[in-house]
């Protein structure tokens, strides 16, 4: 891809984006003024490759803003696990859940959905997992609840914990092959073409609306901090982000010179965050924030986990298989199944906002049958290597895309080889434990809005003065947050008489954006409504028109590596649901060249 300049002299490639298939807005939008396109744009669209230093950048944002998520589900599965007062152990948990995210996450880059989405543990995996270890065969023994009596090297205890551990591997690596079988048999890709704007809205609003009660529950712990963390990155990703700052940089023609980067604008979650994270140790240093665990704001101190770090090693190497031979229970698997059903169906609407935020061509077919299909890769990985957990694509970080409006699939994978790196050092992991909770909240509020709003601008599709498609959404909607609130406040009112299928019906029931995509889907693809009504015209014209062939598609989700050109030689090979179509196909204008739309399109033939 060629440097562009723009007119203000900028020499950096990020801020070249006429005519790139990178701009947010639909090629067709009349907009008002420059300004407002401008603002629509990305600084990087999924192709670019931005400066090293400015991917390792990113790249640490990226990890900071799924940090949170991904160390919560050891430290909540080490309750079950009888692992209370193992902090060296949960410390290993930690390491091996960001290796094998690095893994899953550079596996989905390069082969998968191709687009910058991060991989990492999913909390739908989570609430079925502890649903089995509180089954009466693996209720933790008495005395692994008191710490005077653990004696964490003993083979006793080892042998408790790694016991349940071994059932819980077996159970995810089961239920992960359903997905993988899902994935790569084109199944859901079949099933996306019955899916329409009004399903992939409540599905993707409901997944940042049903993470108010964690974004709640941490920033509650200081509301000051958490306060002070969200309008910190509100000022820098609003406010500022039209504001250059001078960066030196170097080049062969130039050498060491200055260039002027819209710091503010790529960079919000991490300055924010980075910012907050620094006064707590300030104020944790002054002794300003309270001591006393039972006092207001003990929370938001920077030593409360400072004893991981002095036990956690230097060097630590996760390995399939390291704590034994998995086992496998029919209980586990049908609620990991019932997870696993739940997470593909986050997913596909976790692609269309990722695809929507960062500017790329609509997914695919083929590549979200890869998709999907690497996430059970993923999950199966995860079982192996012994996280207690799957992965799944992060909502979070499709989140931050909207906000830093940096959607480079290379930052991704600078974030997957960081996340390996932190796996591999033990102790570089463990500093980021003493993030206070405060600050993540705060970070929390700003990300799940997005992801809120993302799934609601998919409504621009839909006739929405239709009291139909008012109803649908609404209904969906609402329900997606009243049924799973109440089955959460009654746990016990499933009671089938079958504990699998109470399990299923549990996690299925709880999950807010299954339930709301359920009701959108049924309902959609049940009420009578015209076409035009539903938005089906228009969404197949942004999504399904013929968009696997289309020069823009081919350069983001086609394989990798000449893999793409070497199927092309074998015809049959384009029956199979996850292969990409021949090059012959997909770059083959379907106009003349000097009527096609955008440059981008023009120098692709040309070159």
């Amino acid at each position: 891809m060629t440097v562009e300049k723009e007119n203000n002299g900028l020499d950096n490639y990020a801020f070249a984006l006429e005519g790139r298939f990178c701009d947010l807005p639909d090629s067709g939008e009349d907009l008002d003024s420059s300004i407002d396109e401008d603002n629509n744009k990305l600084a990087y669209c999924v192709t670019d490759v931005p400066p090293w230093y400015l991917c390792i950048l990113l790249g640490t944002q990226h990890c900071l803003t799924a940090f949170g998520g991904i160390i919560a589900i050891p430290l909540i599965l080490s309750q079950g696990l009888c692992l209370q007062h193992d902090g060296l152990t949960q410390s290993h948990l930690i390491s091996t859940i960001f290796f094998v995210s690095g893994i899953c996450t550079l596996l989905q880059v390069t082969f998968g959905i191709r687009l910058p989405i991060l991989q990492g543990g999913t909390f739908t995996l989570l609430a079925p997992s502890m649903a089995m270890l509180s089954m009466p065969e693996w209720t933790c023994p008495a005395w692994t609840q008191n710490a005077s009596l653990v004696n964490t090297s003993s083979v006793e205890f080892i042998e408790v914990w790694q016991s349940r551990m071994r059932a819980l591997q077996g159970s995810i690596i089961v239920g992960s092959l359903f997905q993988v079988f899902v994935g790569f048999s084109g199944l859901i890709g079949l099933f996306v073409r019955f899916i329409g704007p009004l399903t992939i809205a409540p599905t993707i609003s409901l997944i940042g609306l049903s993470l108010f009660d964690s974004a709640g529950s941490s920033a509650g712990n200081h509301w000051g901090i958490s306060s002070m963390t969200t309008a910190l990155i509100i000022l820098f990703s609003q406010y500022l982000r039209h504001i250059s700052v001078p960066f030196p940089t170097y080049n062969k023609h130039k050498k060491l010179h200055t260039s002027r980067i819209y710091l503010f604008q790529i960079l919000p979650v991490l300055l924010g965050i980075t910012l907050s994270w620094l006064i707590c140790y300030i104020l944790t240093t002054c002794n300003v924030l309270p001591a006393d665990p039972d006092h207001y704001g003990y929370l938001a101190r920077t030593d409360l986990k400072g004893n991981v770090i002095e036990q956690a090693p230097w060097l630590t190497f996760p390995y399939p298989g390291q704590w034994g031979i998995p086992t496998v229970s029919l209980a586990g698997v049908v609620g990991i199944l019932a997870g696993v059903i739940s997470s593909m169906i986050e997913s596909v609407g976790d692609y269309h906002a990722c695809a929507r935020l960062s500017g790329a061509p609509p997914p695919p077919k083929h590549a979200i049958n890869r998709g999907i299909g690497i996430e059970g890769l993923g999950c199966l990985l995860a079982g192996a290597w012994g996280t207690g957990n799957g992965t799944t694509s992060y909502s979070e970080n499709v989140g931050a895309l909207g906000i830093t409006k940096v959607g480079s699939r290379v930052v991704i994978v600078a974030s997957g080889v960081l996340m390996i790196v932190m796996g591999v050092l033990g102790k570089v992991g463990a500093i980021f434990t003493t993030i206070p909770s405060p600050v993540m909240g705060g970070m929390f509020m700003v990300m799940f809005g997005v992801i809120c709003a993302a799934g609601v601008s998919n409504l621009q599709y839909t006739d929405m003065n239709s009291s139909r498609n008012i109803f649908i959404f609404g209904f969906s909607m609402f329900s997606g947050l009243v049924i799973p609130n109440w089955i959460l406040k009654n746990p016990k009112a499933i009671a089938t008489g079958v504990v699998e299928l109470d399990q299923m019906l549990q996690v299925l029931l709880t999950t807010s954006m299954f339930v709301g995509g359920f009701f959108g889907f049924i309902l959609d693809n049940t009420v009578p409504g015209t076409k035009q009504e539903r938005g089906i015209l228009a969404w197949n014209k942004a999504h399904e028109d013929d968009c696997s062939n289309t020069l823009e598609s081919g350069e983001v989700y086609s394989l990798p590596f000449g893999i793409t050109a070497y199927f092309s030689t074998f015809s049959w090979l384009r029956y199979i649901p996850f292969c990409p179509p021949g090059l012959q196909n997909s770059l083959e204008p379907k106009q003349p060249l000097e009527n096609l739309q955008t440059p981008y399109e023009k120098r692709y033939l040309q070159n």
